[in-house]
């Protein structure tokens, strides 16, 4: 492991766990980026991966030159990225997760933004289109693409809040508000944060900068991460009741948010299956809602006594 420079720019933070099939092209992108590497750093947290993740990781970064740290954790996703909070010697933390590529001027384009914006305590980036790995993930990526679109400057103001995934964070900011929630283990721990830093005054904003993602394959593995979004969407819900729109995220609800959006990604892709989009809402949101009663009748996360 490099020694570290006393001071960074920027730091790169990555949460992983079991992502052998991915994380090289992540790593790559990470590597490749045209940041000078003395303003640069990368902090991975694993979660106790059981396949080839942190050897292929450790493989990767055997000879770059830029300073790295590797941790591991076993608590969940919202004690990792605490990790990195905790952590990093950056001003802020462009967040690439392991199913993420981001293009070679990412991390330098997204800390400018945030020099030149001062006020803004987050700042998303926006989904590129990457399409070819079946009908599911086709539709799930146009949806990210179409609601990315939504915002450029003051996402807030159009009803859009990114999480951090292809996000910059100002650190400042992100520990004023106490971080991540570490009791999180599962999904919309980012969710939570944004919320938190809205409503302590920072402006949450999406910039030009283009990532792509590899998402879900198939129908079930895509049921499988609604119901575990919604399990997440029901702690965040107890601790702030205000964060979540619970008549949003039912199956009509969702139908008529396809149908709003079939407009626009047919005009991204130019094609028919765009106008799947209201049953593919409809199928997520059935999934998260029954993720959401699940967790709530096993009493996960209540916090109705505590101040949201």
């Amino acid at each position: 492991m490099m020694n570290k420079p006393s001071r960074f720019k920027v730091t790169v933070g990555m949460c992983v766990r079991n992502a052998e099939e991915i994380i090289k092209d992540a790593i790559s992108s990470v590597i490749n980026q045209v940041v000078p590497k003395r303003a640069m750093e990368l902090i991975i947290v694993d979660g106790s991966s059981k396949d080839r993740t942190l050897e292929i990781i450790k493989n990767s970064l055997r000879s770059v030159d830029f300073s790295y740290r590797i941790f591991s954790e076993n608590k969940g996703l919202g004690h990792a990225r605490q990790m990195v909070v905790e952590n990093a010697l950056g001003d802020y933390i462009v967040w690439v997760d392991a199913d993420m590529v981001v293009p070679k001027d990412y991390v330098r384009n997204q800390v400018a933004f945030m020099e030149e914006n001062p006020s803004v305590g987050i700042a998303g980036g926006k989904y590129g289109l990457h399409s070819g790995e079946g009908v599911a993930a086709d539709l799930e990526n146009i949806v990210y693409c179409v609601d990315s679109l939504y915002g450029e400057k003051s996402s807030s103001k159009h009803g859009y809040l990114p999480g951090v995934e292809g996000s910059i964070v100002r650190v400042k900011a992100i520990r004023a508000v106490g971080g991540f929630d570490s009791q999180m283990n599962g999904a919309a721990e980012d969710t939570e944060l944004v919320y938190r830093l809205r409503d302590s005054g920072w402006e949450i904003a999406v910039t030009r900068e283009t990532f792509t993602e590899s998402t879900r394959a198939s129908w079930m593995s895509l049921w499988k991460q609604y119901v575990w979004y919604g399990q997440g969407g029901h702690y965040v819900f107890h601790k702030n009741r205000n964060a979540i729109n619970l008549w949003k995220m039912t199956p009509v609800a969702g139908f008529f948010a396809g149908c709003l959006r079939c407009p626009g990604a047919y005009l991204l892709l130019h094609r028919l299956s765009a106008f799947l989009l209201p049953f593919h809402y409809t199928y997520k949101r059935t999934a998260w809602l029954f993720g959401f009663l699940g967790a709530h009748f096993r009493g996960y996360g209540h916090f109705s006594d505590k101040k949201s």
